[in-house]
């Protein structure tokens, strides 16, 4: 059973639901996506256990013109469609320095808190991410801090992939 005072779940997308694609590279259209092992069904046992799931992801790429936020809209649409069960997924388009939504700023986490039914921050949230990048988003905001990966500060749990980030949450 989670822990009661656990509401809501940010998950970031890239080398948290799919595979990360190297450094300056990015996943521009859906035949760049790839699914990592067990993440579709990581994110329904927190479903199954009552947590809200809101996708937290930034798309540089936009900004760079290496993709357009249709084709951003279109892999989120068909992460859904292929059985992803999250209550909202935000992006942010934007470069470093021209918007409060992009992470390590956390514009996403509060707007999801404003727009969403149920989602909370403080400790009542955690953040899943890969990248300091999402820890820092998380600690402005108080919430539990996973990280995928190792950890280059603290967090409060260090894993190897969603799933057993799932399974630390979900024992807590």
């Amino acid at each position: 059973m989670a822990d009661p005072t656990l509401t809501t779940v940010f998950l970031d997308r890239d080398g948290v639901l799919n595979v990360k694609p190297p450094e300056g590279e990015y996943v521009e259209s859906w035949d760049d996506f790839e699914w990592l092992p067990g993440a579709v069904d990581a994110v329904a046992r927190l479903r199954g256990a009552g947590l809200r799931a809101v996708v937290v992801t930034n798309q540089r790429g936009v900004a760079l013109g290496r993709m357009s936020a249709a084709s951003v809209e279109d892999i989120h649409a068909r992460m859904i469609s292929e059985g992803l069960d999250v209550d909202r997924i935000y992006y942010c388009p934007h470069e470093s320095g021209e918007c409060d939504c992009r992470k390590p700023l956390p514009g996403m986490l509060e707007r999801a808190a404003r727009e969403v039914p149920g989602v909370s921050l403080g400790r009542a949230a955690a953040v899943v991410g890969d990248s300091e990048s999402d820890m820092e988003a998380g600690r402005a905001v108080g919430a539990v801090l996973v990280k995928v990966g190792d950890a280059a500060s603290p967090v409060d749990f260090a894993c190897g992939s969603l799933a057993e980030a799932v399974d630390w949450l979900l024992a807590r």
